[in-house]
């Protein structure tokens, strides 16, 4: 009878082991099987570089799926998340200036006040809200501003947040949805960086910070005059230019009024771009000794 118990007890015990770790098994399975559906307002991240700044924006994208969104949806003359769930976050790896408020470096909520005719538009401090703040902090506003509202032709289904009218000194911010866009200029400091730069550079130069200079002071109508004696440096501390730096020299050159040597080192330039077969110096370098009248 002993033996028999035994086996009894060790069989019923074994059983419930086996039960447990069946019920842990399928707790486990249950909970790495559940459900995964999209969300109805995806996250987007964007990442512009503006000059020598970076910009990133992250948000969410709410759709229009059949409904009126300003004046309904998103109601007119009140604080508006900008997107959905939680902030919308810009962050900026330099100070920046956006009509006329100078910006630090670093993250901000976007919260707008969308109007008929206008938005204002807020950038705040504290970044880590669901929706708008439950208590508004004047004291957390980087900047206030307050930007017209464009109508577009076509209908923007999706809230898009977007960079557009790229410079080297500015760019636009678009908020678009449904038939409405507004702009937001930012203007970033790419000319006070680059000129520290050259400063800086120039205390112990090579033929590449000579040409990059001189390029830049050209590109953004800077002393011509500067920039063609650059230029002419880095051609002398090289022993075979190639024709695509031959070719900002003569433009260089045709800027400063000095044709003739403009004409002189676009045939130089014509002529390397021949012998390495690029069709598109070529054609570019026939184009402007044809309008300086050499061809």
């Amino acid at each position: 009878m002993n033996y028999l118990y035994f086996r009894t007890n060790l069989k019923n015990k074994t059983m419930r082991t086996l039960l447990s770790i069946l019920l842990i098994v399928g707790i486990i399975s249950f909970t790495q099987a559940q459900i995964e559906t999209p969300q109805p307002s995806p996250n987007a991240m964007i990442e512009q570089v503006v000059g020598l700044t970076t910009i990133t924006v992250e948000y969410s994208r709410p759709s229009m799926r059949d409904r009126t969104i300003f004046g309904d949806l998103v109601p007119y003359d009140k604080l508006w998340r900008t997107g959905a769930n939680e902030n919308t976050i810009i962050e900026f790896s330099n100070n920046v200036t956006i009509l006329g408020n100078e910006i630090e470096e670093g993250r901000y909520a976007i919260f707008t006040k969308p109007m008929e005719s206008q938005w204002e538009v807020y950038f705040y401090t504290k970044t880590d809200n669901w929706g708008t703040p439950q208590e508004w902090e004047e004291d957390k506003i980087a900047a206030q501003i307050s930007v017209d509202v464009q109508k577009i032709e076509r209908t923007q289904e999706s809230f898009r947040i977007s960079f557009d009218n790229l410079s080297a000194n500015k760019g636009h911010l678009e908020m678009v949805w449904e038939d409405t866009m507004v702009e937001i200029p930012i203007e970033v400091p790419t000319d006070k960086a680059v000129m520290t730069s050259i400063d800086q550079a120039m205390q112990g130069t090579t033929a590449n910070e000579y040409y990059a200079a001189a390029s830049y002071f050209y590109s953004q109508d800077k002393d011509i005059n500067q920039a063609k004696e650059w230029v002419d440096m880095a051609m002398e501390k090289m022993d075979d230019a190639p024709f695509w730096m031959l070719r900002q020299q003569s433009l260089i050159y045709a800027k400063a009024g000095d044709k003739k040597g403009a004409v002189k080192v676009a045939k130089e330039s014509l002529k390397k771009a021949k012998a390495a077969g690029n069709d598109a110096y070529v054609k570019m370098n026939k184009e402007s000794l044809k309008e300086w009248g050499a061809m």
